[in-house]
């Protein structure tokens, strides 16, 4: 998932060396960042990425609706990607369990991508550590049973969100690093100085031992626009290191 990811923030580069046209989805990846961070965003972009390489549908899991669709990349307005994305709104822990349970009896072709938005929504309905573990792994048995559907050397898959806090506590640190027990591949958001009206973010991609830590600015302008830069390392720039078992606010910045 995380080379999906990476084409979207990276514009279409070609892939990391050896994932050029794989059909493997990779290991599942969690969007972490802070409310307003422009994770539902990035979660839209990957989808209408995915929607675009013929490997067949995406299924959009969420609380409810969104109120506007994000924008910021051409693929926005292709309504033929946008046709291949299913919204499903579970409203509710026991929603999410009743679907995932019943994915067996899913219609249609089954999807090349799964996403969940605002996973700590659910686990706030069931905040213990056994509830979060049995979630996480609902999400990635319903992959691997998609995957199956799609066939030999086909796979789905999974892409969650999760937002996280500030001022955390140890509970906090503890589900963070339970749920990456199962989400191999990580992208944390981070904010930046930001200009007026404007909202930056410093996003750090950690693929899951399937290519190099990679960095990008994104930028979300008054209008809602998202713009992708690189972010480049230069000799006594520092540079952004996230500790995979701790909350974004204890990334470190080393200097090179």
């Amino acid at each position: 998932m995380a080379e999906t990811l990476r084409r979207v923030l990276s514009a279409g580069i070609a892939a990391w060396p050896g994932e050029e046209n794989t059909a493997e989805a990779g290991p599942p990846l969690l969007l972490l960042g802070a409310p307003g961070s422009g994770k539902t965003a990035l979660l839209f972009a990957a989808a209408l990425e995915a929607a675009g390489e013929g490997r067949g549908p995406v299924l959009f899991l969420t609380r409810r609706p969104l109120q506007s669709l994000p924008c910021g990349t051409g693929a926005t307005l292709d309504p033929m990607r946008l046709q291949k994305i299913r919204f499903q709104y579970s409203p509710s822990t026991r929603e999410l369990f009743r679907f995932l349970c019943s994915a067996h009896e899913t219609p249609g072709p089954a999807p090349s991508l799964l996403l969940l938005d605002g996973l700590e929504e659910y686990l706030a309905e069931d905040p213990g550590l056994e509830e979060s573990a049995y979630l996480a792994a609902l999400l990635l048995d319903t992959a691997a049973y998609f995957s199956h559907r799609l066939g030999p050397g086909r796979d789905c898959g999974l892409m969650v969100a999760l937002q996280t806090q500030e001022e955390a506590d140890s509970g906090d640190a503890l589900h963070l690093a339970l749920l990456q027990r199962y989400f191999p591949a990580q992208c944390w958001l981070q904010p930046d100085a930001s200009g007026p009206g404007e909202h930056r973010h410093r996003v750090c991609l950690e693929p899951g031992g399937l290519g190099p830590r990679t960095e990008w600015w994104v930028t979300f302008r008054p209008g809602g626009e998202m713009t992708i830069t690189p972010w480049h390392t230069q000799a006594g720039e520092p540079t952004l290191v996230c500790d995979t078992l701790s909350i974004p606010k204890e990334c470190k910045v080393l200097s090179l």
